[in-house]
């Protein structure tokens, strides 16, 4: 790889003009660092391209050169990965301009949006054609489509509809040699071998840069039930998802576990918000349950008739269901104010989650006196976010030094355990080296293969996912 050279960005400047090209350091400084502060990068200039043609142009022109590219979108990753590394080799890849919603078809029951497109604005265009798209997290304010399908997002839906690797009917993107991949056709079957599309989904960025995806919208919510739910363990709660899987079952959409200190950590650090059960519970659960437009509202409250539950608070109102779910999605904001935390996105086998949950937090304490353990999350698909706090008045570097040996415990503890390093957020430049420490030799031997095959100079996103040496080192001759 090189660094650009003066005549690379003037065509790139050229090409862009002052709308789509910076070399302003104030300018670029925000998307030089990553959402949780904890990376910090530096790029030659920032593209910000409007259209798929200068997307062409800008990565055909960095393969001529042999010039990196850091695709980002709404710059929310929780790994690292969207941020370039500190050499200034790599020119910053902004999405953001493209975001235009190309078209919704609500008799197809798809929508067309550019990468730049910000989910809640999408949510809102959706709703307006009497759809919706069945996918939500807290950073729905600024991720953006092309980020969501880089990571295979998963947000609070995912019991019921899936990942983002669910929800993309079609993607239109740019290979790292230049080339236009335009394959946003819904088609329910293509047997025209390799899915090149769910090859791109989840790739972080480093098989080529998504320009646009068609998604899955779903019937509008005619009714939604929402509830808060308090606990006596995670074994309890895991009783009552059961349960709840047969009243009222597959109107139940989300089912997001909170233990007491966690949503004690949201009450002190977010204003406005309060304790939503008269009696606290040691562990919380917050159940959200959607009837089609006609039909009546799910009926929670018959459904928790009979389950071990300890208090229960349903909501009212559509305003008081808005405030449960804003004690939910301000944990990650309440955690980042209350202090370091090594923070790990795991899943285990749905049936094992509680289990896993009690026993790997009392290890993790246990082997490093003073933190505590916040795991909290989708106990429904097996997906928790499973994150130890520092002990109190820890130096500094605490999670370079005590916070990585706490992250081999717990990656340890879930490869143990047949899970999964990342369910949700991806590797980035956080989990590589994570990666491939645990991860089995075939996994590795196939990711390296690919990345090789479509990006054979390692100029898509480097560092992140697989080790940029990997990529550049020669294959071993056969014994």
């Amino acid at each position: 790889m090189a660094y650009p050279s003066e005549d690379l960005l003037g065509k790139l400047g050229e090409r862009l003009g002052p709308k789509g090209f910076t070399r302003d350091p104030e300018a670029m400084a925000p998307s030089l660092r990553d959402w949780r502060g904890r990376y910090h990068g530096a790029a030659a200039a920032m593209l910000s391209p409007a259209t798929r043609e200068e997307v062409a142009a800008i990565v055909a022109l960095c393969a001529a050169a042999g010039v990196p590219l850091v695709p980002q979108g709404g710059n929310t990753s929780m790994v690292g990965g969207a941020t370039p590394d500190s050499s200034g080799e790599a020119l910053l890849l902004s999405l953001r301009r493209m975001d235009s919603i190309r078209g919704i078809d609500p008799q197809a029951g798809i929508a067309v949006c550019e990468a730049g497109v910000i989910l809640a604005n999408l949510h809102e265009a959706a709703n307006q054609a009497g759809l919706r798209f069945p996918l939500s997290l807290g950073a729905k304010g600024s991720a953006t489509v092309g980020g969501l399908v880089s990571t295979n997002a998963g947000g609070t839906q995912v019991l019921r509809f899936g990942t983002m690797r669910s929800l993309v009917l079609g993607i239109e993107a740019v290979l790292p040699d230049g080339s236009l991949y335009e394959g946003l056709t819904a088609l329910k079957k293509d047997n025209r071998g390799y899915d090149l599309k769910q090859l791109l989904i989840g790739a972080e960025g480093t098989l080529g840069v998504v320009t646009a995806a068609t998604l899955k919208l779903v019937p509008a919510a005619g009714a939604r039930a929402v509830a808060w739910v308090g606990v006596a363990s995670p074994a309890e709660a895991q009783a009552l998802l059961r349960k709840l899987e047969g009243t009222p079952g597959d109107a139940v959409e989300s089912f997001e576990i909170v233990p007491a200190n966690v949503l004690e950590l949201v009450l002190a650090h977010i204003p406005g918000t309060r304790a939503p059960l008269a009696r606290p519970a040691p562990w919380n659960v917050l159940v959200e349950a959607v009837s089609p437009v006609g039909a009546p509202e799910p009926d929670l409250a018959e459904a928790l008739t009979g389950a071990s539950v300890l208090d229960a608070a349903i909501a009212a109102s559509e305003a008081q269901a808005e405030a449960f779910w804003r004690l939910r999605d301000s944990i990650a904001e309440a955690e980042r104010q209350a202090g370091p935390a090594a923070k790990h996105d795991i899943s285990v086998p749905v049936g094992t989650m509680g289990a896993f949950m009690t026993e790997a937090a009392a290890a993790v304490e246990e082997r490093f006196p003073g933190t505590r353990v916040i795991a909290f999350g989708h106990l429904g698909d097996g997906n928790v976010h499973f994150n130890v706090q520092a002990p109190p008045g820890a130096p500094g570097a605490w999670l370079e030094t005590t916070g990585a040996e706490v992250t081999r415990l717990v990656h340890d503890l879930v490869t143990a355990a047949g899970g999964s390093i990342s369910a949700e957020h991806g590797i980035g430049q956080a989990r590589v080296s994570e990666l491939q420490r645990l991860a089995d030799p075939a996994r590795l031997g196939a990711l390296r293969a690919i990345k090789r095959a479509l990006d054979p100079r390692g100029i898509m996103n480097p560092g992140k996912l697989v080790p940029i040496q990997d990529i550049l080192a020669p294959e071993p001759l056969p014994s």
